[in-house]
């Protein structure tokens, strides 16, 4: 017998041999492809009818019907000799007379490759055969045999499907997984299907970087200090340059600049030239020299006024400058409380927790708000954590609910929840699972 057989393929062997024993010498088993006919041949023909000479033929669209029965009739006669100018029941005759043999059972693979002639023959064979002949022919489709019994191959159930993916795979995810539960119901019970489960593509693959990279990093560390010391002394030239500059400018402002104390004794020394005595005779250069005399009260007097002049529009702008501000203090608060947002995820917590812990996964959304008032609106502040993750190039926020150590106590959780909070159909996740999520933000 094979490894391992499912209960109901099984039973369907049973019940082949029963029919044999009924007196039904050809039955063809019926089903699309997938559902393993070939598995369910080989373990018939292991295990049942172990006295029997016993043939095993795989038709292909390249099989002749010569190279057919060549194979039958070699596997069932010691060294037989074999004209292909008679039939395969002209050739069964003939050889049994002359070397009689026991019972034979004869199972063909691929029977919708057989042609209407070697269907005669076989239909012939199982009819008038003068010793125990049963043939056995597996087809996706009807054959144009009118006595032979046809039994269907059914597709798997649920539970055996489940049954046969443990065989072949050791860490399946929980039933509860919707990936995998999909799988299931979109198999439809066909064990090629099913068999094709590739849980690699399932689970995040964290890629480490290469430590080759270190030498990249040093390299544009490098270039930076380099920068900032080429920066810093061109800030140092800079700075002396311009302290010169103004330097120059203030000497220069200084030495045109007239003391107050000159300007009145300039003043005093003018109006005493400017009063001379009525007996004296003024020659006409001094007249024409004071003709072209400058007004210094006068000049200081305009310069002062001019001076509070600006002092008062100086201290009027920086007034109205200050005001602005103040008045645009807050606003700018406001605006910069609200380009910060407060991000309160405790992605950490997952990493302080052991792989093998579950916890019930509750929602997943692409926005913190939503997640933040499901959070609110069933009071679960104290017994969730929420992560990041991605998907799909988007940002996905998943809350999840407690911490427990077996699945069991998972389920007891599962039932307290409210029934509000059960209508997203929450199932279960291990923290392995949830750190490889996590992982994919930081790559």
């Amino acid at each position: 017998m094979q490894a391992q057989i499912l209960p109901s393929r099984a039973a369907l062997v049973d019940r082949i041999a029963l029919q044999f024993e009924y007196g039904q010498n050809l039955i063809v088993l019926l089903g699309t492809s997938g559902l393993g006919k070939s598995y369910m041949l080989e373990t018939f023909i292991t295990d049942k009818y172990n006295d029997f000479n016993k043939a095993f033929v795989h038709i292909s669209a390249q099989t002749t019907d010569a190279q057919l029965m060549s194979d039958l009739l070699e596997q069932s006669f010691n060294s037989p000799l074999i004209d292909h100018t008679l039939s395969l029941s002209e050739n069964y005759y003939q050889l049994l007379q002359q070397q009689p043999c026991g019972p034979c059972l004869w199972v063909l693979d691929g029977g919708r490759q057989l042609s209407d002639e070697m269907l005669v023959e076989l239909e012939l064979l199982s009819k008038n055969s003068p010793n125990t002949l049963y043939i056995m022919i597996a087809s996706q489709s009807k054959l144009p045999i009118s006595n032979a019994v046809e039994i269907y191959l059914e597709a798997l159930t649920l539970r055996e499907s489940k049954m046969l993916m443990q065989w072949y795979f050791t860490d399946l995810p929980y039933d509860e997984d919707p990936v995998f539960s999909t799988f299931l119901a979109e198999a439809h019970g066909n064990p090629s299907l099913l068999l094709a489960w590739q849980p690699s593509e399932h689970v995040a693959e964290v890629i480490v970087k290469d430590k080759v990279s270190w030498r990249l990093h040093l390299l544009i560390l490098m270039l930076l200090i380099m920068l900032l010391i080429i920066g810093l002394l061109y800030k140092s030239d800079m700075t002396q340059w311009w302290q010169q500059y103004y330097q120059q400018a203030e000497s220069q402002v200084l030495t045109t600049a007239i003391p107050v104390e000159q300007v009145k004794a300039s003043v005093k020394n003018e109006q005493v030239i400017s009063s001379p005595a009525p007996d004296q005779i003024v020659p006409e250069q001094s007249v024409s020299a004071e003709v072209h005399i400058n007004d210094v009260p006068a000049i200081m007097q305009s310069l002062t006024t001019a001076n509070k002049s600006l002092l008062n529009d100086t201290q009027s702008n920086e007034a109205s400058n200050l005001n602005i501000s103040e008045s645009k203090t807050p606003i700018d608060e406001k605006v910069n409380a609200k380009e910060q947002p407060k991000v309160d995820l405790n992605s950490s917590w997952y990493s302080k927790q052991a792989d093998t812990s579950l916890v019930i996964q509750l929602l997943a959304v692409t926005q913190q708000k939503v997640s933040d008032e499901f959070i609110a609106q069933h009071n679960l502040q104290e017994q969730t954590h929420t992560y990041q993750t991605i998907r799909n190039n988007k940002m996905w926020w998943v809350v999840t609910f407690g911490n427990f150590t077996s699945l069991n106590e998972a389920k007891s959780a599962m039932v307290s929840l409210p029934a509000e909070v059960r209508k997203n159909k929450p199932f279960y996740k291990k923290i392995s699972k949830i750190k490889q999520e996590i992982a994919l933000v930081d790559q």
